[in-house]
């Protein structure tokens, strides 16, 4: 299996478009050996870390990636069913939802999911709404439960509870509160309590459509309720972007293949899971959504070069 660099010495021997000519030999490749669409999503936040806030460029799952899924997977062979390789932090849960949906309908509910790296938050529910998710031992998936700001939506729930309670058992601690709370925006409260319930009623819709339809109520009921205690809880989970691994995934009855359990498979994977990378170092993509045919999405950051005296 070519290694990291092994992947950049190959794009760097090639003259013309090396990073497209790369990925789409191994996306090829990788559509050869399992007779399935392959369709990646990958974003750039881990490569480009100081343009997270630059010119409004949005690393994250948007309404605008629609456009993209619905480029790759123009004029593909559905009834072959999609191999989905997302590497992305996750983002809009409305976009998420929306996306979910259409794949699902697109491809008649056969979606695999391959996670190279990481499917974080919405990421996360794009995998588990699939029949089953690939994941290798340096794999992560992460707790789906909607941010603020950045501030989980259940702290901001526990902490007015918190500060009812103790101010109901002594009203000396409102001038602590208050200016807590008067921060607070018009209707937050009950913004965050709708938020917590969607992000629950998605993240118990994906696993009930997807890899647990054929199951019993019962044991479909129990499964679900044991991933929705940790992935659905900030309480639980103590942290959203705690990372949770194909062991911890099995544990809590989610339908993980290991990627190791398929060499040839792996090798190919991670080849292209390199040939990402290296495309959003090197080049101004920030985003790729890009099929085996060779057709691609590329969201890229253009920014003003800064003129030198």
């Amino acid at each position: 299996m070519p290694n990291w660099n092994d992947v950049l010495g190959e794009i760097q021997s090639i003259n013309r478009g090396p990073h497209d000519q790369v990925r789409l030999k191994y996306l090829k490749k990788l559509q050869r050996h399992t007779g399935r669409n392959v369709l990646t999503y990958y974003s750039g936040w881990l490569q480009k870390p100081q343009l997270r806030t630059v010119n409004g460029i949005e690393f994250g799952i948007t309404d605008a990636d629609k456009t993209g899924f619905m480029t790759c997977s123009h004029g593909v062979k559905r009834e072959k069913g999609l191999d989905l390789i997302l590497h992305t932090p996750g983002g809009d849960l409305a976009a998420t939802e929306s996306i979910i949906d259409y794949l699902k309908s697109l491809y008649d509910g056969n979606v695999r999911a391959i996670i190279p790296q990481l499917a974080m938050s919405g990421g996360t529910l794009i995998a588990l709404s699939c029949n089953k998710i690939v994941m290798g031992r340096h794999s992560s998936i992460g707790p789906v439960d909607p941010q603020f700001g950045g501030v989980p939506a259940q702290a901001i729930l526990e902490e007015f509870e918190r500060a009812a309670a103790e101010i109901k058992a002594d009203p000396t601690r409102i001038p602590i509160w208050q200016p807590i709370i008067a921060k607070y925006q018009p209707a937050l409260i009950v913004n965050a309590q709708h938020a917590i319930n969607w992000a629950d009623e998605m993240l118990r819709s994906c696993l009930s459509k997807g890899m647990f339809v054929s199951m019993t109520e019962p044991e479909r009921k129990d499964r679900i309720d044991k991933i929705a205690n940790l992935l659905g809880k900030q309480s639980t989970s103590k942290s959203h972007n705690r990372h949770i691994g194909p062991e911890k995934a099995l544990e809590l009855g989610i339908e993980v293949e290991t990627l190791e359990g398929d060499q040839a498979m792996q090798n190919i994977v991670l080849t292209l899971h390199h040939a990402y990378t290296i495309t959003l170092q090197q080049t101004s993509a920030t985003k790729i959504l890009e099929n085996h045919n060779g057709i691609a999405f590329v969201n890229q950051a253009l920014l003003e070069r800064t003129k030198q005296p």
